[in-house]
């Protein structure tokens, strides 16, 4: 399992995170490509972050829709630390990255209609484009660092993510450390490789340039550790009832050409067969 920490301090709330495990198993599922896993890694790793400002059930999607190798991603997440997802490449082998696009950030709070937040996107500067999109969106500004790398074998060497937003009215004297600290410190996979927890991660993120010692920028603190996972909650059940939808005669239709219907779970993979009679419901009315 992976490990998120969440907290906060005057000025700033902040969000570190070590998603290797939880990567590691996505790509155990989808069995995407190096350059494709390391994408789509990056947008796991942020739906988790951004999962952690949830509630409840409520839950979080972000969809990309763009020109490149990567045509789609779909990720979901919820306020437990929950996250699963796929995404839909040209297979042309042409690597030309995520390309350039639209970003949909989709919160479900259990109103109505949900929450739909829009952005361009460009891969090639996702971090900026990320920053944007709390600013524009939500008027947060935000620093963020995503990782993800993968070894020659497969294997996700680390994952992770740290993000800063500045709360309402923050110190001036405080906005502009955070932005010397940013220009500074090392991008998230670096911290990660080179052995540091998150705890020291944070404590670095505040770690005032000014002074020789150990002292920090401004006290914070932590609000909430919590386990993070790759986790599906599709079920049969679902599955039948979309099947459902497609009427009684195109159910006929089907069963007269073959023995059973077999649908897949884009997000885990899981197979669920039906037969004729799951459906004697719908066919004998």
């Amino acid at each position: 399992m992976g490990r998120l920490i969440r907290g906060i301090s005057k000025n700033a709330r902040f969000f570190v995170a070590d998603t290797t495990d939880v990567v590691q198993e996505a790509l155990g599922i989808h069995k995407y490509d190096e350059y494709s896993m390391k994408i789509f890694g990056k947008f796991c790793t942020l739906a988790i972050l951004m999962g952690a400002t949830l509630k409840g059930d409520d839950k979080l999607t972000i969809t990309t829709n763009t020109d490149g190798y990567i045509k789609n991603i779909t990720v979901t997440s919820d306020a437990n630390g929950n996250v699963k997802g796929y995404l839909v490449n040209t297979n042309e082998g042409n690597f030309d990255g995520l390309g350039k696009g639209i970003m949909r950030v989709i919160r479900d709070m259990g109103l109505k209609e949900p929450y739909v937040a829009i952005s361009d996107i460009d891969y090639s500067n996702l971090p900026n484009d990320i920053s944007a999109f709390f600013y524009n969106s939500e008027q947060i500004p935000t620093v963020i660092s995503l990782a993800e790398e993968c070894t020659n074998d497969g294997m996700v060497l680390c994952a992770g993510a740290f993000m800063v937003q500045l709360l309402p009215n923050a110190d001036e004297d405080f906005i502009t450390k955070l932005e010397r600290k940013a220009e500074a410190i090392r991008p998230m996979n670096e911290l990660m490789k080179g052995g540091m927890t998150l705890e020291q991660i944070i404590n670095l993120l505040y770690d005032d340039m000014d002074t020789e010692d150990n002292s920090l920028v401004e006290e914070y603190e932590i609000l909430e550790e919590k386990e993070i996972k790759y986790s599906c909650d599709c079920n049969a059940e679902r599955f039948k009832k979309g099947i459902m939808t497609l009427g009684k005669d195109e159910l006929k239709h089907i069963f007269e050409k073959e023995k059973e219907i077999e649908a897949q779970c884009q997000f885990c993979g899981k197979k669920y067969k039906f037969t004729e009679k799951d459906f004697d419901d719908v066919l004998k009315k």
